[in-house]
């Protein structure tokens, strides 16, 4: 059972590293995620990543995780003053 809760945490920490939120993955689709957890279970994580590639970054686009949104803030604009350079002296 340990093991079972173990890699259980490694796969919801590989979801929270790809920006998924773990908890609306397994509710949205738990039989995706019964199958990518099995298969993460079996495979190094870059593997399994560079196997399901394509499929993480729709998944992530469906169940976002809700820090990533929120730390996202955009940045202050900087005004820039235009210089203006001095008129060269024709003498």
């Amino acid at each position: 059972m340990d093991t079972e809760s173990n890699s259980r945490q490694d796969f919801v920490e590989y979801l929270k590293s790809k920006k998924i939120d773990p908890k609306k993955f397994e509710d949205g689709d738990k039989e995706l995620f019964d199958n990518f957890k099995q298969l993460f279970d079996q495979v190094h994580p870059a593997s399994f990543t560079q196997q399901k590639l394509f499929l993480i970054n729709r998944i992530r686009r469906k169940y976002l995780l809700e820090e990533q949104i929120s730390a996202i803030q955009p940045a202050p604009s900087k005004k820039l003053k235009p210089k203006i350079l001095p008129k060269p002296k024709l003498s």
